[in-house]
Parts: C-alpha cells; sequence; structure tokens
C-alpha cells in the first residue's frame, strides 16, 4: 500500500491487501492535501482489480464469495473518501476543495462504472434467482434486492452509448453539485460588515455583542463584525432596533450566490439551470417521465400525485391559521413598533418582540438556562433512560479541530455500541447547517470482527465567548436533539451487512423520523429538567418558563409550516414539471407557488434558491417533503410516549427495537406499524405544531 493510501487510512495501519478490514478511527492530523489524489487512485486501482477478480470466478454466486468481498471493497471505500469529503465540508481550504473535485470525477467514473458492470449484475441477478437466495435472512434477501434496483437506476439495461451518457451526466452533476455548496460557502464568506458606533447595534443583547466583537479579533478589526454566519445573522434579524441594518443583513443573505449578491464571483444561477437540465435528461434516460418519479423510486411516497396531494393538504389545513398569525403580527408591528408596512427584515425581529409581549418569552431569556454542558448531560441522559445505554466522553482522539469533542457509547453488558465526534460550533471555512454523517458503518467482516459505527454530529451554533461557556437558544437545542436523533439511528443499528445498516437503505422520506422525534423531548417537562441548568444559578427551567415554551410551540406555527411546505412544492414542482422546451423560469416558479400557499410575500431581490444546498448540493433534489413527511410518523411515534410516559424504557425500548436496529432492512410502514400497532395518523402533527385539524 502506498504512502498517500496509508495516510489517509485509520491509524496508519491498513493492510497492503485491499480485501483485509481496517481497523481504528482516521488520525486527522496525518491528513495532508497531497495525500488525496494518489490515495484515491490507489484506493480505486484496488477496488476495480479486486471486482474484475470477483466477475471472473466461475463458480456460482454465493452470499460468502460474492457479497462478502462486495462489502468489503465499500467499506474500504468509505473508510478513505469519507474522511476526505467530510473535511472538505468542516475544514475547507481552496487546495483541499481543488483536490477533493478532483478526485470527485475519478469517484463518480468509479460508481458508474460498478453500477453498469453487466457482470456483477448478472450475480447479483443469479443469486436472486438461486435456491439459496429462498434461506436467506430478510435482511440478506434486502441487500440482494436493493442492488438490482440500483442497478437499474444506474442504467445497467441500457445500450452502450446510453451508458455513456449515463456517465457523463452523473459526472456533471456530481461537479455542479460541490461548486453549487463551494459557491454558497464562498459567497457567506465573502460578506461582511464592521461596524465602530455601539449605536448602530441598539437592541443586541450582551451574548450577541460579545460574539460579534469575537468575530471582529478574528479580522484583525476593531469594534464589531457582523457575517453571514447563521449565528450573527440570525441575532441582527432577530433583535437589532436599526431597520436599515436589518435591511442591509437580509438582502445579503438570501441573495448569497446569485447575480444579485454584492459580490457575483460565486453566482449558482448557471449552476441550476445546469442541474436541472440534466437531471431531466438523466430521468428520461432511465424511462422516468421526470427526475421527480425517478427520485421516488427510493422513497416510501408512492407517486407525484401522492407527495402533492399531501403537500397541498397541510396549506390548506395551515393557510387560515397562518393568514390570522400575520394579520396579527402586522396590526402588532403597526401598534408598537411604528412599522406601517411589515417587510421580510422585520418579521423575525417584530415576532420575537410579540413573542416576549405575550409570552414573557424569548430565545435570550431561555439562552441562559442552556449552557452546552447542562445540555449534553441532559441529552445524554435521556438517551441513556429511553435505550439503556452509557455515553462517555473520551479524550486522544485525532480530531479535525480543537472544539471538537468525542464519545463512546456502551450497552448495559459495558460493550462497545459505537462512537461519535461532535463538532457544534460556527466558524470560518466550515460549511452552514447541520448535519450528521457515517464515518464508519457497523459491519461484520468475514473473519467474524464486529466493526462498531462511527457517525459525525456537525452543528453551526454561536461559539463560546472568550473564556465563558457558550449557551444555546432553544432553537439550537431543538437542532442539536434533531442531529443526535439521525446518530442514534446511525449508532443503534444491529444489521450486519453494509447496505442497511444505520441509515443505508432507508428511504429519504423516512431518515428523519428519529431525528425529529428527539426533538419532541425539548418540549416536555421531564426533558427539560435534565437539559436545563441555569448558568449562574443551575436551576432548571421555571414553571412559568416552561408553560410559556410550551404555549410557544404554536407561536406562528401555521406561518412556519407554510415556509416549509412552499419549499417542499418548490423542489418538487422543480423537478416534476420540467419542460426543456420551454423551461419555467425560477422566479415563475417560485411566484406561482408563493401566491398559492405562502402568506407573506419576499422582495424581488430575493434569490434563496441559489443558497438551498438541500436540493442542489445535497440529497434530498425532488425530496425535500421527506422532512415533513416524516413529521408525520416523528409525531405520532411520540404520540404513544405522550400516552405511556415521555421517559418510559419499555417504550423507548420498543421503538430502539422497532425503528432504530432494523436499519434499511424493512419497509418503513411495517417498522412504524410494528411500533404503533397502526398506521400513521396526520392528527399529532398539527397537534404539536399548534395548528386546528
Amino acid at each position: 500500500m502506498n504512502t498517500a493510501l496509508n495516510a489517509l487510512n485509520s491509524n496508519n495501519v491498513l493492510n497492503s491487501n485491499p480485501l483485509l478490514n481496517v481497523a481504528g478511527l482516521p488520525v486527522f492530523k496525518a491528513f495532508h492535501v497531497e495525500h488525496i489524489e494518489p490515495a484515491v487512485q490507489q484506493l480505486l486501482t484496488d477496488n476495480r482489480a479486486q471486482i474484475a477478480h470477483i466477475v471472473a470466478l466461475s463458480d456460482a454466486p454465493t452470499w460468502q464469495n460474492f457479497i462478502e468481498p462486495l462489502e468489503v471493497l465499500d467499506n474500504h471505500f468509505e473508510r478513505v473518501w469519507g474522511p476526505v469529503g467530510h473535511l472538505d465540508a468542516v475544514n475547507n481550504s481552496d487546495d483541499w476543495h481543488k483536490a477533493y473535485t478532483t478526485c470527485l470525477e475519478l469517484v463518480t467514473a468509479y460508481h458508474s462504472e460498478v453500477g453498469q458492470n453487466a457482470g456483477l449484475y448478472a450475480k447479483f441477478k443469479a443469486l436472486a434467482d438461486s435456491a439459496e437466495f429462498t434461506h436467506y435472512s430478510l435482511a440478506q434477501k434486502k441487500v440482494i434486492q436493493n442492488a438490482l434496483r440500483n442497478f437499474k437506476l444506474s442504467g445497467i439495461a441500457l445500450q452502450p452509448a446510453q451508458q455513456l451518457e449515463y456517465q457523463r451526466i452523473k459526472q456533471q452533476l456530481s461537479q455542479l453539485s460541490s461548486a453549487f455548496g463551494n459557491h454558497v460557502l464562498k459567497s457567506t464568506q465573502a460578506w461582511s460588515k464592521s461596524i465602530l458606533d455601539p449605536v448602530e447595534l441598539a437592541g443586541l443583547p450582551s451574548s450577541a455583542l460579545g460574539l460579534l466583537a469575537q468575530l471582529a479579533q478574528q479580522k484583525g478589526q476593531e469594534g464589531w463584525c457582523v457575517t453571514l454566519d447563521f449565528p450573527s445573522y440570525l441575532a441582527v434579524m432577530t433583535h437589532a432596533d436599526n431597520r436599515a441594518l436589518r435591511a442591509q443583513v437580509y438582502q445579503a443573505f438570501v441573495t448569497r450566490a446569485s447575480e444579485c449578491a454584492e459580490n457575483t464571483e460565486f453566482d449558482n444561477t448557471a449552476h441550476i439551470a445546469q442541474i436541472r437540465a440534466l437531471r431531466h435528461e438523466l430521468a428520461l434516460l432511465l424511462d422516468f417521465a421526470n427526475y421527480a418519479e425517478y427520485s421516488l423510486a427510493t422513497k416510501m411516497a408512492g407517486n407525484t400525485q401522492t407527495v402533492l396531494g399531501f403537500l397541498r393538504d397541510l396549506a390548506k389545513r395551515s393557510k387560515p391559521q397562518a393568514q390570522a398569525e400575520l394579520a396579527n403580527l402586522q396590526t402588532f408591528a403597526k401598534t408598537h413598533l411604528g412599522l406601517d408596512t411589515l417587510q421580510p427584515w422585520d418579521v423575525t425581529y417584530a415576532s420575537e418582540k410579540l413573542k416576549t409581549q405575550t409570552l414573557s418569552l424569548s430565545q435570550e431569556v431561555l439562552r441562559p438556562y442552556f449552557p452546552v454542558e447542562a445540555v449534553l448531560k441532559g441529552l445524554f441522559s435521556i438517551t441513556q433512560t429511553l435505550f439503556d445505554v452509557r455515553i462517555v466522553a473520551k479524550t486522544g482522539a485525532s480530531t479535525w479541530h480543537e472544539d471538537v469533542q468525542f464519545f463512546e457509547l456502551f450497552n448495559a453488558n459495558n460493550q462497545l455500541i459505537g462512537q461519535f465526534y461532535l463538532d457544534l460550533y460556527a466558524r470560518q471555512n466550515k460549511r452552514g447547517g447541520a448535519w450528521m454523517d457515517s464515518a464508519i458503518t457497523r459491519w461484520r467482516h468475514p473473519n467474524g470482527q464486529l466493526q462498531s459505527p462511527v457517525a459525525y454530529l456537525v452543528c453551526n451554533f454561536t461559539p463560546p465567548i472568550g473564556s465563558d461557556q457558550a449557551c444555546l437558544t432553544h432553537d439550537e437545542v431543538t437542532t442539536l436533539f434533531h442531529e443526535f436523533g439521525h446518530g442514534i439511528h446511525h449508532l443503534f443499528t444491529e444489521m450486519e451487512h453494509l447496505d442497511i445498516s444505520g441509515i443505508n437503505g432507508v428511504p429519504w422520506d423516512a431518515v428523519e423520523l428519529p431525528s425529529q422525534f428527539m426533538e419532541n423531548f425539548c418540549w416536555e417537562r421531564e426533558g427539560l429538567d435534565l437539559i436545563s441548568s441555569h448558568v449562574e444559578t443551575q436551576q432548571p427551567l421555571p414553571e412559568e418558563l416552561f408553560l410559556a415554551l410550551k404555549q410557544s410551540r404554536g407561536f406562528q406555527s401555521a406561518m412556519a409550516m407554510l415556509r416549509q411546505v412552499e419549499f417542499s412544492l418548490v423542489d418538487f414542482e422543480l423537478h416534476a414539471f420540467y419542460d426543456p422546451n420551454a423551461v419555467e423560469s425560477l422566479e415563475s416558479l417560485i411566484g406561482r407557488i408563493r401566491a398559492e400557499v405562502a402568506v407573506l410575500q419576499p422582495p424581488a431581490f430575493s434569490r434563496t434558491l441559489h443558497s438551498f444546498s438541500h436540493i442542489f448540493a445535497g440529497g434530498y433534489a425532488a425530496g425535500y417533503f421527506s422532512y415533513k413527511w416524516a413529521e408525520v410518523l416523528s409525531a405520532d411515534a411520540f404520540g404513544l410516549f405522550e400516552e405511556t410516559g415521555v421517559l418510559n424504557p419499555d417504550t423507548g425500548a420498543r421503538f430502539k427495537n422497532s425503528i432504530l436496529a432494523a436499519g434499511g432492512s424493512v419497509d418503513p410502514m411495517v417498522l412504524f406499524k410494528a411500533f404503533r400497532g397502526r398506521e400513521p395518523h396526520i392528527d399529532a402533527l398539527l397537534r404539536h405544531s399548534g395548528i386546528a385539524a
């Protein structure tokens, strides 16, 4: 094994035989940009050689001589390529991204080759048709069935010329998606505003002022610095009395990566047009009417009518209440804030003032009750109570930044279940948003060794100011619980086959079930007593604030629902109704859907799609509806905890064994009915959202 590949592999102990197990965790300090390309080239060369060897075997395919060697290769691939992509997101640099992009082209070509390898497909098909198949477990059968489906979605049935076209399209799409995400990051970093006069920042709480002062210090500036990183942006939009400042920051944020940005170098307009066209070409090539149908081939929702009907039903149920919420906000803004016309850059500010007046509640009132250490202690306590595990901090693990923490999970028998990295804070050269990703997947090696799973949990919270402990807003707390829900889905799996282990093989519109399920504990007295501890008094959230928080869950909830429905419809129709001969402009599409479902119209310069990485640089294309689809499942699932006890260990064990342990081995609706005893009802979602049924 060459030096470069060793440098990228766990503890530099990878044996030269790529069919042997990779042991240990990545040593991030050993990752150097010059290693990436030679290491990836060596990885792909080795894998190709092994695949050729497997295909050439004359023996009839069996699980042992066919599936197991392929799993070894897939695991080898994840262990080398995964950290490269991860570091591109959390520790981005121009040199690293350039090397990553170069290798992405190689990796995309490799995946296309594997997906169109007739020899592999023939062996999978022979295995599925064999007498041996009838004796396989449900999990084993699912691995093979998923593989056959994925071969078809990779163009295995296409003629050679069409297969080359498929490869070309996939190659271009992967490069465009990477470029899109990088443009969002670069455009976000390109804008900042230095402020020397504290009067301009009137209204901002001390925590926000401290953040902006720290950002200025990091840039070598005096005073305060406003950036478009979310903690900075949200602080201004929520608290700044200076309306002109709010308007300026709002415009900079919603025009990121567009032709309307101050710096148009990172304009994503052309990328969006190309991505739309190429996705449609891909769908047609594979005999789908549009990309939305292609997307639904691996999701729970059966067809486009089902998705559109679901979203429009939510809009219909929510819009009357949303109109009333907006009217109330407009009246309040005019009467109490002197804002005759409520503009989009006033909405967050006015809403916070209204919430403070009506509920005596604000994110800043709540923040001191959620110091990071207390929240983590409470989150781990809830997890331990529900799922009978133990979570322990581990020192000495290699990380990519000094703020990153590392934890281990043990079961009741003190056996290691899994591990996870926790990267909480926003910083320069880190992609915005929050996510969970797989570092290592649970898997049983052919030699019998069980590989325990490892997860990356990444957020972009307000960092600590100076030596003070970071305190989170309640919104940030729910985001942490959300990503941790993804984490336990990955870590609590009991599957031992890579393709269905953890979140692998789980339909995208069911992936959000565990994550949104975990959010519920942030709203319940039993959960809040564990995660809240005032940073000075160590007292839990008092009853009056709890009641206000509980009531606030329905505060402007219909407006929030319509916002998500709007995003979901724009995403879905963008792909479902694309006509290459008469392409509907983004402005027309968005305007049409907003006229139908939205109650508040943004300004003409708004270009939020240009930074919509979920659908143009992530896995949610024609699938953003998954958040709402899965929220129906998660709300109804939590309903059983409301009936039996919020921290009931028996119900927790049932959820773990029914939903989390199964990974992608069973249809999620079957798993849900096994847990709940029936099909899901939408009532719980509407009740939790404070929307009248």
